[in-house]
C-alpha cells in the first residue's frame, strides 16, 4: 500500500517564528518509532541573519542532558548557513530515545523558521 499518511507520526519541533537567538527545539520522544526525521521550513532572513541547524540527542529530556549528535548519525540537506524561503531535511541515526533540533545564531538579526519532526517505522500502526 503506497499510504505514507497512516505510517507516519508528527510532532512539533520548532514553533513557527521569527527567530532572534538560538533556539532548542521540543525534545522529540522516539519511544515506539525507529526512525525520524525533521523539516525545517525557512522564510524571510532579516539584517542578513546567519543561523545554523543541527540535532541533538538525550536519554532523558532534561535539556542540559542533551549533546549533538555526531555527523556521522546525521543525514542533512541544511547548509552551513540558512538560506530565505527553503525547505531541508535533518534526518537521525542515532539510538538515544530524545532528539531535538536546534537553531544557532551566529550573527545578524533574524530568521523566520519553523520545523517539525516526521516519525515513522512505528510500532503501532495505522496512526489515528
Amino acid at each position: 500500500m503506497r499510504d505514507l499518511y497512516s505510517n507516519i507520526k508528527t510532532e512539533p519541533a520548532i514553533a513557527p517564528a521569527v527567530q532572534t537567538a538560538n533556539v532548542n527545539g521540543t525534545a522529540v520522544d522516539l519511544k515506539g518509532a525507529n526512525r525520524v526525521a525533521f523539516v525545517l521550513n525557512t522564510g524571510a532572513v532579516a539584517g542578513s541573519g546567519v543561523f545554523s541547524a543541527k540535532i541533538q540527542e538525550s536519554d532523558t529530556t532534561t535539556s542540559g542532558d542533551f549533546a549533538d549528535v555526531a555527523t556521522s548519525h546525521v543525514d542533512s540537506d541544511a547548509p552551513t548557513t540558512l538560506e530565505a524561503a527553503s525547505c531541508y531535511r535533518l534526518g537521525y541515526r542515532g539510538h538515544k530515545r530524545y532528539v531535538r533540533l536546534v537553531l544557532t545564531r551566529a550573527s545578524g538579526t533574524s530568521i523566520a523558521a519553523g520545523a517539525a519532526a516526521v516519525l515513522s517505522d512505528l510500532a503501532n500502526r495505522p496512526v489515528a
